[in-house]
C-alpha cells in the first residue's frame, strides 16, 4: 500500500490565505468596470435605460397631499426614473450598495425630480444597479431628462389636451429628431388617463434606441384623459 504524505498544517493555512486573497482581488477587479463606482454584483450588466416621464397632473389627482409635486406647483412632465433594463423585458433592482445620495446630490436632483422621497427611492431601487455612484447617476438622469424635448401641446396646457395615445406618441416623435415609435411607449392608468411617457435610451450615449421586450403602450383607443397643469 502506498501511503500519501500529509501536508503540514502551516502549508495548508498558507494556501488557504493565498486562495482567499486571489478571490478578493478578482472580485475587486470585476466590480470596478464601467463609469463611476460599481455598487454591487450585476451593476452595469444591463442593456439600456428606460426613462420614465411622469405626467404630474395625473399623479396629483390621487396624491394631493404630496406638497413637493402637487398643490399648484405647476409641474407637467417630471422625471420619475432612469431605469436599467434588460432587452428581454426584465430589469435589475435593489442592488447591494453602501452609498446614498448626499445633500448636494439631492439638491441637484430636485431640479427635475421634485421629491426627496422619490430621489431616495429611485436610487435604492434602480440607481444602485447602474454601476454609478449617486452623484454620477443623477447627473446621468439630468442629461437624459434634458435630452428629450417635451412637445408644445404638453409643455404647459391650461386646459386638458384632446390627444389620443397615438397622437401623444407622434407629438414626441415630431419634437425629437431621431426618435421613432419603436423607442417609446405611452402608459395609462385606468385605461385612458395619461400617466407616463417612457423613452428607451442607450446606456452610454443616452441616444434614443429601440425598446426591448414588455415596453408597450397600455392605453385604450380614443382620446385620453389628460389633466391640465395646475
Amino acid at each position: 500500500m502506498i501511503r500519501r504524505k500529509s501536508c503540514p498544517a502551516s502549508t495548508l493555512w498558507s494556501l488557504a490565505v493565498l486562495f482567499a486573497a486571489l478571490l478578493c482581488a478578482h472580485g475587486t477587479m470585476a466590480r470596478g468596470h464601467g463609469h463611476g463606482h460599481a455598487q454591487g454584483d450585476g451593476a452595469m450588466r444591463f442593456d439600456y435605460y428606460l426613462m420614465s416621464l411622469s405626467w404630474a397632473p395625473s399623479y396629483c389627482l390621487t396624491h394631493r397631499n404630496d406638497g413637493d409635486e402637487c398643490g399648484n406647483q405647476g409641474f407637467g412632465f417630471v422625471l420619475h426614473g432612469l431605469w436599467p433594463q434588460y432587452r428581454n423585458g426584465s430589469w435589475p433592482q435593489h442592488c447591494a450598495t453602501p452609498t446614498t445620495p448626499d445633500a448636494a446630490t439631492i439638491r441637484h436632483a430636485l431640479a427635475f425630480m421634485p421629491s426627496r422621497h422619490l430621489i431616495e427611492h429611485e436610487w435604492q431601487t434602480h440607481g444602485s444597479c447602474s454601476g454609478l455612484d449617486p452623484a454620477a447617476y443623477f447627473a446621468q438622469a439630468d442629461r437624459a431628462f434634458a435630452s428629450v424635448a417635451i412637445p408644445p401641446a404638453l409643455k404647459a396646457p391650461r386646459s386638458p389636451p384632446a390627444l389620443s395615445a397615438d397622437e401623444v406618441e407622434r407629438a414626441f416623435v415630431s419634437a425629437n429628431p431621431g426618435l421613432d415609435d419603436s423607442m417609446l411607449s405611452i402608459v395609462c392608468r385606468e385605461g385612458s388617463q395619461l400617466a407616463e411617457v417612457r423613452v428607451c435610451l442607450d446606456k452610454n450615449t443616452l441616444a434614443p434606441q429601440a425598446c426591448g421586450g414588455r415596453v408597450r403602450n397600455s392605453c385604450r383607443y380614443g382620446k385620453l384623459r389628460i389633466p391640465a397643469i395646475d
